[in-house]
């Protein structure tokens, strides 16, 4: 439990301490805060521990997904450090309620039962609506209401199947329900195939798998860029670490589920890198790329949990890095929170160069080209689905990963083009949100070039089969 209480503890001091200390002391707090909940992680390695009677579970699952969550929150307020006063953020109850998002997230990842899972999902998402919304402008206000109102059908629907798997099972416990149903020996299996689909639509919300994703190219571009930065990050590691529990553990033997999540990924694959190729603005078209990211990382979803898992995880980890230092260098150079247009891109190596490269460095990794991270996690994805018999789903994706070549190369050959405007970056210093950039390019670089740096940790069987209750 230490993880979480301490990321909770942190969320109470920022809220009271946000009444006698500047907002950036608070932000400090906030991330000792999040450093000392990552150490306390890596003491529990290898500890299978479990709480509650089993509905927390610190198992080596949790660890890395939280570790994960921990990363994008720790680049999340770096960037934030000088950048809120821009974004109109600069008071402490925004670092209380990113805290408190960040404890609902710990609670997902370490979750042992619907229940605990649902808890979670509802304190990181209303922290989440209240986030994007808290900028004085009209667009962050809408931005919010759609992101609020799509979110609360999601919800809706995924508390509806929680009640008809519970109905089919008689229990909310991952261990119980997997048990229940391994010979599918359910009294009724029409009502936990419902149950499943609805679980299924519900985390669609949450995730942005087509159609549900509607909320996500308005979000993006309607929030402040440090809120896009961590809803696109750290909201989506937790909302898959979710499903990895739900579809590759407790509920892998359902039927109809695996069907319908295919025709989602297709979906997906191909409105996110349709919509992304006609985006002029490149929040907007770092959405999308996060609906088509979305569609690949299903993928290990639909594998055998013992390389599915592992494949999520270092994919998730990878997305965090190379999504968190391309919103990073956004953050860093606009003026205003509409961000970059396209032109305005153009002949940027030669006002900032290093930004410049590293925006690039993280293009070409979510585009997936080698010797950058990207191109590994879609490769260990397409692997676990491809041996699962997924052929013609993994080729559809390969197709994809290549399409959206297009839209990832347009705004980096923009870059390195000469132009003769004056320059539209902001003048200030910036070094904490620069640190955050600099963690997402070496970050993808050295995991590109060395993989099993955090492959090897979590590839371990031993975790997955335990999961899958083999």
């Amino acid at each position: 439990m230490l993880p979480i209480l301490i990321t909770l503890l942190g969320a109470i001091a920022a809220t009271l301490l946000g009444f006698f200390l500047p907002r950036r002391a608070i932000t400090v707090i906030s991330m000792v805060t999040l450093v000392l909940s990552g150490v306390s992680m890596v003491t529990l390695w290898n500890g299978g521990l479990t709480s509650f009677n089993g509905s927390l579970q610190a198992d080596n699952v949790a660890l890395s997904i939280g570790l994960i969550i921990l990363l994008g929150s720790l680049m999340t307020l770096l960037v934030s450090f000088d950048t809120a006063a821009r974004a109109k953020l600069a008071f402490p109850e925004f670092d209380a309620l990113l805290l408190y998002a960040v404890t609902g997230t710990l609670l997902i990842a370490f979750s042992g039962d619907l229940v605990t899972m649902l808890i979670g999902l509802e304190v990181m998402s209303l922290s989440g609506y209240v986030i994007a919304t808290l900028q004085n402008s009209r667009r962050a206000e809408e931005a919010g209401m759609k992101y609020f109102l799509l979110g609360a059908v999601g919800s809706a629907t995924l508390i509806y199947g929680i009640a008809l798997v519970y109905g089919a099972t008689g229990t909310f416990s991952y261990v119980g329900i997997r048990d229940a149903t391994a010979g599918l020996q359910v009294e009724n299996i029409s009502l936990l195939v419902v149950g499943a689909l609805l679980l299924l639509c519900g985390f669609g919300f949450k995730v942005a798998l087509a159609p549900f994703h509607q909320w996500t190219p308005d979000l993006y571009s309607g929030a402040p860029t440090v809120v896009g930065l961590f809803l696109s990050t750290v909201v989506k590691v937790a909302a898959f670490a979710g499903m990895l529990r739900v579809f590759g553990g407790a509920m892998q033997n359902v039927p109809a589920w695996a069907s319908v999540m295919q025709i989602l990924i297709i979906a997906t694959i191909v409105i996110g890198n349709l919509g992304a190729l006609f985006q002029t603005n490149f929040k907007r078209l770092m959405a999308y790329s996060a609906v088509a990211h979305t569609g690949f990382l299903a993928l290990a979803l639909l594998a055998n949990p013992a390389t599915g898992g592992p494949a999520l995880t270092y994919y998730l980890l990878v997305y965090t890095l190379m999504t968190a230092g391309a919103f990073a260098v956004l953050a860093a150079l606009q003026r205003t929170e509409e961000g970059f247009s396209l032109d305005d891109m153009r002949g940027l190596f030669y006002r900032h160069p290093a930004y410049a490269v590293a925006l690039a460095v993280c293009l070409a990794s979510l585009a997936g080209l080698p010797p950058f991270a990207g191109f590994m996690g879609k490769y260990l994805a397409f692997q676990a689905a491809f041996q699962a018999g997924y052929v013609g789903l993994t080729l559809i994706a390969a197709m994809g990963s290549v399409a959206a070549l297009i839209y990832y190369l347009r705004p980096a050959m923009l870059m390195f083009m000469h132009d003769r405007t004056p320059a539209r970056e902001y003048p200030g210093e910036r070094t904490p949100t620069t640190a955050a950039v600099v963690l997402g390019v070496v970050g993808v670089t050295v995991l590109g070039v060395l993989p099993n740096l955090a492959y090897g940790l979590v590839a371990n069987p031993a975790i997955w089969t335990v999961l899958a209750g083999r």
